[in-house]
């Protein structure tokens, strides 16, 4: 919270003050989100003094897009690599015109809201894209209908000023009534975005209290995801035409005071189209841009263009930072899904984001990236690619000279011998950009030292010799079920000849080593491994046997009642050698209740191997990413198998 000896120091300390609170709180990642602008309706009840956007019916083909409308540019985003569908609309324009009204009533919605809702929908459910409802003042039904159809809402404070002549016309924009639904999302558990217009005759104390009362009502609710601060500039046909810009120093002490005056956890966005050299931005408190779109305009400020996202790339890493893509909602509550996400959203959540809750980099389908034409085919600075697909690689890891703060400190500490921690762990597997090839860069001089140049491999069959399962892993496509339940596919259970058969086919072609792994069947005891693991060392004598995960272990030990240890030798005696790392998938039980959760638990998992080590076998041991987890949970996996090993070698 911003104190009085804060407020009235010089500009320059303020910059260096907010820049340090940014670094702290968001390292040096820059986000924006890859949208498109969807103008529902440009009708409006409320008449601001500065406001291009909204028109009289008569200037209008119809009072509202159509949902065919809405569709097409939705899909047309898709395929350009969005994940946000920004819905802005003017607010309540069937109180205003009877075209409006009479317009939704034909098609029997009670109101724009309503109508805002279906087409949400339709976006979620036909394109995959995520709806942001920026519908200005509602009301807790209203607010909690969207909820479901929209993974985030906003609306704009603008002030806290009510006397300012901007708004006498705007009904909507009475303070009051602005910070009701700002706390309403907040009981409704609703990722918002909402800010602060910087120059339309507000006073440098009113933009202070009007920081101060985002920030107390987060305090209440823990709900808004980001604060813009948007700098006013005079467009003609307005009333305030002639009325002069936000002066450019006053602006950036705004998101500098913004950046002190809010909790750090709030992410500070500018419009990058709104200032001639947006890289200063940069300097004094944001980590997000906002939505960039490559498919519309920005149809609040059609006359400033968006920047391209390769001179958006290029100023902010000109800055020293990373500029990542983000959805609509932000990480910290992607993250958190059962919290701020209806559960109707969830998947479509998941599906574009990535580990950490940004945007995923490849979230183009095959199908609709071959069917694109050469010009809409993604250049090597755009990030919607994916394996195999027809499209240039991107470019987006340029070079090092940029790596500092954190990930410096933590680099340079594990290059001197210190032993990585936790919060190093975390820090590595959040890097992005160019901080991956630092890590990448000291993880190849690891290797080198521990054994060299080496890269070896080894001549492998999997044998998997039932795909029946009792157990109910969430990820799973390899199990079946009986036939009568008619799940996924034909259950089947190989005999001991063909496995045999396999072992000697495998041996044949060169093979040194089978693997061994299956589902859980039923009718198993723990004798059946016993009696795989000597056919196979009856087929082919002297061939190496790695097999049976730790939940086969552990299940073949329980079924007979003997002891893990002793169960172990006599696998040991019937040829086992050495054990797979599978069914580890995540060692973390938060992961495992949701991912697995009839399966072994961590402990359990560890304790299989603990024993094998113990007498006298080898193991290897696996992590399955990119699921449900997070880096923190990798770092938890990680640090479990580490402290295995120190204990058992």
């Amino acid at each position: 919270m911003l104190n009085n000896e804060i407020q009235d120091l010089p500009r320059e300390e303020l910059f260096e003050i907010a820049h340090s609170i940014r670094t702290d709180s968001f390292r040096n990642t820059v986000t924006y989100s890859p949208k498109v602008f969807i103008p529902l309706t440009k009708l409006c009840r409320d008449r601001c003094g500065y406001c291009t956007f909204a028109e009289p019916p008569a200037r209008l083909e119809s009072p509202y897009m159509t949902p065919e409308e809405v569709l097409a540019i939705a899909e047309t985003a898709k395929k350009a690599g969005c994940h946000e569908a920004l819905f802005t609309l003017g607010e309540r324009p069937e109180l205003r015109y009877t075209s409006a009204k009479e317009w939704l009533a034909k098609r029997n919605y009670n109101s724009t809201i309503d109508y805002l809702v279906e087409v949400s929908r339709l976006v979620v459910e036909e394109t995959g894209l995520l709806p942001h409802a920026n519908a200005g003042a509602l009301y807790p039904d209203e607010l909690l209908a969207l909820r479901d159809v929209s993974a985030s809402q906003g609306m704009m404070l603008e002030s806290i000023d009510p006397d300012l002549p901007c708004h006498q016309n705007a009904p909507d924009k009475v303070p009051e009534r602005r910070v009701s639904t700002i706390k309403e999302a907040g009981k409704l558990k609703i990722p918002f975005t909402t800010g602060i217009l910087v120059g339309i005759g507000e006073s440098r104390q009113s933009r202070i209290d009007s920081l101060k009362i985002i920030a107390d009502i987060h305090q209440d609710f823990g709900h808004i995801q980001e604060v813009i601060i948007q700098n006013f500039l005079p467009k003609s046909g307005t009333t305030m035409h002639k009325h002069p810009p936000c002066p450019e120093d006053e602006f950036l002490e705004t998101i500098a005071l913004a950046r002190i005056i809010l909790p750090s956890e709030i992410h500070i966005q500018a419009p990058p189209n709104l200032s001639d050299d947006f890289s200063k931005l940069l300097r004094v408190g944001i980590d997000d841009w906002g939505g960039v779109s490559p498919v519309t305009r920005d149809f609040v400020n059609p006359e400033r263009p968006w920047p391209d996202l390769v001179k958006l790339r290029q100023v902010t890493e000109s800055e020293g930072f990373e500029l990542a893509p983000r959805l609509t909602i932000y990480p910290e509550f992607a993250s958190n899904l059962k919290e701020w996400v209806s559960p109707k959203l969830s998947f479509p959540v998941m599906e574009l984001s990535d580990s950490s809750g940004y945007a995923r980099s490849d979230p183009l389908e095959a199908e609709i990236l071959t069917t694109l034409d050469e010009s809409e085919k993604p250049s090597e600075s755009n990030e919607v690619w994916f394996s195999g697909s027809p499209g240039p690689v991107p470019v987006l890891i340029n070079s090092l000279t940029k790596i500092g703060g954190a990930i410096k400190s933590a680099l340079s500490a594990v290059a001197d011998g210190e032993e990585a921690n936790d919060e190093m762990l975390e820090i590595f597997l959040s890097a992005r950009g160019s901080e991956i090839s630092a890590v990448a860069e000291l993880a190849d001089d690891l290797r080198s030292k521990a054994v060299g140049n080496k890269i070896t491999w080894v001549a492998n069959r999997n044998i998997n010799y039932t795909n029946v399962c009792t157990f109910k892993c969430r990820f799973c496509g390899f199990s079946k079920g009986p036939l009568s339940l008619n799940l996924r596919g034909t259950p089947y259970l190989l005999e001991m000849d063909e496995i045999a058969a396999r072992v000697a086919e495998a041996a044949r072609a060169g093979a040194t080593e089978v693997c061994l792994q299956g589902g859980i069947h039923p009718d198993f005891d723990g004798n059946y491994y016993i009696d795989v693991a000597k056919a196979v060392r009856d087929a082919v004598p002297d061939i190496h046997i790695h097999g049976f995960t730790a939940l086969e272990v552990f299940e073949g030990a329980k079924r007979l009642k003997e002891p893990l240890d002793s169960y172990l030798k006599r696998l040991m005696d019937a040829g086992l050698a050495s054990l797979p790392g599978t069914a580890a998938e995540i060692l973390d039980d938060e992961i495992r209740k949701d991912l697995c959760p009839d399966k072994i638990n961590t402990e359990e998992w560890l304790e299989v191997h603990r024993t094998a080590h113990n007498v006298g076998l080898r193991s290897n041991i696996t992590m399955m990413f990119g699921s449900i987890e997070h880096p923190k949970h990798w770092v938890k996996h990680l640090l479990l198998c580490r402290d295995l090993q120190k204990e058992t070698g």
